[in-house]
């Protein structure tokens, strides 16, 4: 059974003067994301070669990256952030430090499977070392996603705004309608399935156990 939460209607302000997170021009997001990579790699020692073994992506697949000539899946990016044990907002981080962040949809950086029918958005700045991070998700209908198993520890707290959605964990499936939550620890593989007519939009809260940068 899906657990179902409550939750009241956002409350709306207005902050006409408040700074925007810097943007990478004309939303070059393999850029962003070839840096970062390339950023982490070496922060932690570990050439080319060894990231791939690690990882179980190809070591050209991670220099085309590195290069920003090849935007890669959610599932690659899955893939070499469990390698890094980083969560996969590190790859779009854009250092900022003001008190207020507002993050424009239509300069939004999505990240996508590579058939395009399921996609992710950050909600939230990169400003340092976290623990919880917020996204929001989107499924096509009739679309599988399948997730990695994410550090030891990780859960995954989500609800579902439209559409359906079911969880497989395990090899149970839970059925969330609109307006479901689920709250699970996804340190095994577990799926998103959308067996509705019409797009699921989700909304994602993932607790590590522990990040540092």
């Amino acid at each position: 059974m899906a657990v179902v939460f409550p939750h009241p209607a956002p409350s709306l302000a207005t902050a006409p003067d408040a700074p925007e997170t810097p943007e990478v021009p004309n939303g070059d997001i393999s850029l962003l994301v070839g840096g970062n990579l390339r950023r982490l790699r070496t922060r932690n020692g570990l050439s080319l070669e060894r990231l791939s073994r690690a990882s179980g992506v190809s070591r050209a697949m991670l220099s085309q990256i590195e290069l920003g000539r090849s935007v890669p899946s959610v599932a690659v990016l899955w893939k070499i952030s469990r390698a890094l044990r980083v969560p996969l907002s590190a790859f779009t981080a854009q250092i900022s430090g003001a008190e207020v962040t507002v993050l424009r949809a239509h300069r939004a950086k999505l990240l996508s499977s590579r058939n395009g029918r399921f996609s992710s958005r950050a909600l939230f700045p990169f400003a340092g070392p976290r623990r919880t991070e917020f996204y929001e998700m989107r499924l096509a209908a009739g679309t599988v996603e399948e997730a990695e198993a994410h550090p030891p520890g990780t859960i995954e707290n989500l609800v579902l705004a439209q559409g359906r959605l079911d969880i497989g964990l395990d090899g149970a499936l839970y059925r969330l309608e609109d307006g479901d939550a689920v709250h699970f620890v996804a340190d095994r593989p577990h799926s998103y399935r959308n067996g509705g007519p019409i797009e699921a939009l989700f909304y994602l809260v993932m607790i590590y156990p522990d990040y540092a940068e």
